[in-house]
């Protein structure tokens, strides 16, 4: 009997041990491992960028400006450098309310097209049709913001974009407006492209468009982004 109360007070004094011991360090979280975001525009200079077309591009008071210069039959593409596959983009807008006229954003352009080749966001009113936040190619894809209820006139608004493959997501200012993957895409619209800002003339209108805050950064385990040849 002495050995079994002594064995069992060992083991009283092993569970209360065990119930004491100090508790396990916190498993650490993961930091973001996700890659950082470059910008594509520091307000002082273009160097990310090249012109296509006739459209004049400069910088003015801090921001991107894309116009006409008073000639409405100028048109043209401002053009990264460097090719992009698969990423994430966000910029602000401002644009010139007047009529039809309207700008966009390429994606995955061809760099020395003066056209679109691409998928395009398209940035203009969608009361006379042209969809801000829609996704165009050869046709609408995807209308986006149809009421102009979500794009600010005569004021800036913002773009985020994700081209995830055939994957497109498009919101502009904080609203989701197109969650639309390509069913059928043509090759080259999954390959490496330009990211590319548009401007022309509309109804005889040279207007103008203003772009800041523009960034993009690869998206994690994609393909990520290669030079274009200079």
């Amino acid at each position: 009997m002495r050995t079994s109360n002594l064995a069992l007070t060992i083991l009283a004094m092993i569970i209360q041990g065990c119930g004491n011991a100090p508790p396990h360090e916190p498993v650490a979280q993961p930091r973001d491992t996700g890659p950082a975001w470059q910008s594509l525009f520091d307000g002082k200079d273009l160097d990310h960028w090249k012109t296509v077309g006739t459209a004049h591009w400069r910088v003015d008071s801090g921001d991107i400006l894309g116009t006409q210069d008073g000639d409405p039959s100028r048109a043209g593409l401002l053009v990264t450098k460097d090719l992009f596959k698969n990423f994430e983009l966000t910029l602000d807008f401002n644009i010139d309310e007047h009529g039809k006229y309207n700008s966009g954003v390429y994606l995955r352009n061809d760099a020395d097209a003066q056209g679109q080749t691409g998928y395009q966001v398209n940035i203009g009113r969608g009361v006379v049709g042209e969809y801000c936040g829609g996704l165009y190619r050869k046709g609408w894809l995807a209308k986006g913001d149809v009421n102009d209820a979500i794009r600010k006139p005569n004021a800036w608004n913002t773009l985020h974009i994700i081209a995830d493959g055939p994957h497109i997501l498009v919101d502009l200012n904080g609203a989701r407006v197109v969650d639309f993957t390509d069913p059928n895409p043509e090759p080259k619209l999954l390959e490496a492209g330009a990211i590319s800002l548009q401007t022309y003339g509309a109804e005889g209108h040279p207007g103008w468009v203003r772009f800041r805050n523009v960034k993009i950064r690869e998206l994690p385990g994609g393909p990520g982004s290669q030079p274009s040849e200079k």
